[in-house]
């Protein structure tokens, strides 16, 4: 698979999984899935698509699970709509996913921009998430206390302040057929070596070449780059609007469902520091796990490791122990 590929092969690739395409809050959203049992959703961040979650789908299935790695909106082969990039309303998307399914209730797994709207979606409808796990990202008031108040987390998420500009993030984030995207995905992992390139790595390497490639034709799909700084647009702007400081007011509410927060030591743009002392909004069993030398990308970074502690956790029937 290369960057000549036709977007298709990219977004849709062959694999022991099933790609369809799910109706919910007012768009269409398309899913991998693998497995039956109790849901487990699947949430990417930023530069990514589902691709992100090609590790734990099967490994997931095999434990006993429906495993469901979605497609945000405006990204992959989901719906781009003109408007709709707020916390809240992304939020929404992710629960109406989970009624499209036909589920009760959904394991939400979140990691970076996935985990924001994991943590936001189990705050606002708390009875369609059974457990939460975010990765590589704070809650979202402490998010907003760091960026706001910590200098060095302000400068690790200067990417974001660069997308307050108009016009300009997009087009440098599809030039070069998306290096830029290559370039933020190899500085935000851990220092290990790659693995090899037909294939991302196993447990002691940094992002694949594959991978990295797919991320960066994903990217380059029409429209694309656009809806993917949207939602950082948002954060940003809203901080003083009467939107934003509602939104925030709303995130005091506790999440009250079992919570495990993971995060690699090594994350040079979410700051451990930032990410550690989430647990204060959680008013239910929250387990901390830090992942020792990985970076921004602990799920693919060391995979097996990460699914390990993931299905393990999912499995516990005391996870407040």
């Amino acid at each position: 698979m290369t960057l000549a590929d036709s977007p298709a092969a990219v977004i849709r690739p062959e694999g022991p999984w099933t790609h369809r395409d799910v109706a919910a809050n007012g768009a269409r959203f398309h899913i991998a899935e693998m497995g039956e049992g109790p849901l487990v959703l699947l949430l990417h961040g930023f530069p990514q698509y589902w691709w992100a979650w090609r590790h734990q789908l099967p490994a997931l299935a095999e434990a006993g699970y429906r495993a469901v790695a979605m497609d945000l909106r405006g990204v992959g082969g989901s719906d781009r709509t003109p408007r709709g990039y707020d916390p809240a309303n992304l939020a929404l998307d992710v629960t109406g996913v989970i009624r499209s399914l036909g589920e009760p209730d959904a394991a939400l797994v979140g990691h970076d921009l996935g985990g924001y709207l994991a943590w936001t979606a189990a705050a606002m409808r708390p009875k369609l998430i059974r457990r939460l796990v975010v990765v590589s990202m704070p809650h979202p008031r402490r998010w907003r206390a760091a960026m706001l108040g910590d200098v060095r987390q302000t400068a690790a998420s200067s990417y974001i302040w660069g997308f307050q500009r108009p016009w300009l993030p997009e087009r440098q984030l599809v030039a070069d057929d998306g290096a830029l995207v290559e370039r933020l995905v190899r500085d935000w992992a851990g220092p290990k070596p790659p693995g090899p390139a037909e294939e991302a790595p196993g447990p002691a390497g940094a992002v694949g070449d594959l991978a990295v490639e797919n991320y960066r034709r994903a990217m380059c799909v029409p429209s694309t780059a656009h809806c993917s700084v949207e939602p950082y647009r948002w954060l940003v702007r809203s901080l003083a609007r009467p939107d934003g400081m509602q939104f925030y007011r709303r995130m005091k509410r506790p999440v009250r469902v079992p919570t495990l927060h993971l995060h690699g030591s090594l994350d040079p743009v979410m700051r451990t520091r930032s990410a550690a002392g989430s647990g204060e909004y959680v008013e239910a069993p929250y387990r901390w796990r830090l992942f020792d030398g990985l970076g921004h990308w602990p799920h693919e970074e060391d995979p097996e490791t990460f699914t390990s502690e993931l299905a393990h956790w999912l499995s516990d029937p005391e996870p407040d122990r």
